[in-house]
């Protein structure tokens, strides 16, 4: 190289090497070569002779260790520009079907507890209604007059009147006010005939003045059920059906006001 194309590269800062390879032939001239080209050929060099020898090289065990972790490694979800997660439309709608079934199944376990609810509620609806058809009250017979009031004193009564008097033309059927058991029959005094119906509670109606009776004790009675007739037996001046109220078998109240309670006017 002359001095003058020394001085220009100087000048022109550093010479950057050329990509190629110089190859000199037999005669002594010389030809250019890639550089790609070369290392190509000796990669299919170099993997001839490892498919011709059988021993993988250090750069062939790399590939295969890369290509391992990358079979077994999870995928990535990708980033977006600011780092958030980017998840799939596959991964939403997955998502959207498992929520969309989780709140079917609350709505579905919902509607059965209602169901259940309701069926309870339809069963002591059921129930009371049944107690109620057992132990309503009824008039003992209609077409009757009130001649004495709870309560009423004179010189019929040796105290106070203890019941209601409904006088009736003897032989009027007499019926139970209410669902029990039949726990006295017979005579009893200024009560004449007499019959008890013991209900379910505990409380007690005393019929008297009967002319016949048609029950027995221990005998089971419906409300409204005959159990005698109206008459004039016992302490009387006239034919009339004399009806007490004893809670829990003890003093009489006011047949009246419990008789109204249960449904029942006089």
């Amino acid at each position: 190289m002359s001095k003058h194309r020394a001085g220009r590269h100087a000048r022109g800062g550093a010479h950057r090497a050329p990509q190629h390879q110089h190859r000199r032939s037999a005669g002594g001239r010389s030809w250019r070569v890639p550089l790609s080209t070369t290392l190509g050929a000796l990669a299919a060099g170099a993997a001839i002779a490892g498919a011709t020898l059988g021993a993988a090289t250090p750069l062939d065990q790399d590939i295969e260790q890369r290509g391992a972790e990358a079979a077994v490694a999870p995928p990535r979800l990708a980033t977006g520009a600011r780092g958030r997660r980017v998840v799939s439309r596959s991964a939403d709608r997955l998502a959207t079907q498992s929520a969309a079934g989780a709140e079917a199944g609350r709505l579905q376990a919902a509607a059965r507890a209602r169901e259940a609810a309701l069926s309870r509620i339809e069963d002591l609806a059921g129930t009371r209604a049944a107690y109620l058809r057992r132990n309503r009250w009824v008039l003992p017979f209609t077409g009757y007059r009130i001649t004495a009031t709870f309560g009423d004193t004179g010189s019929l009564w040796s105290t106070v009147h203890t019941g209601v008097d409904l006088a009736a033309p003897t032989g009027t059927v007499t019926g139970a006010v209410g669902a029990g058991v039949i726990t006295f029959v017979g005579y009893d005094g200024a009560y004449g005939n007499k019959v008890v119906v013991t209900h379910a509670d505990g409380t007690e109606t005393w019929y008297a003045h009967l002319d016949t009776i048609t029950v027995a004790v221990g005998q089971e009675v419906a409300a409204g059920q005959q159990i005698g007739t109206v008459g004039a037996t016992g302490n009387v001046t006239g034919p009339h059906l004399h009806l007490e109220v004893r809670p829990d078998g003890q003093d009489p109240v006011d047949p009246v006001p419990v008789l109204r309670e249960r449904g029942v006017e006089l």
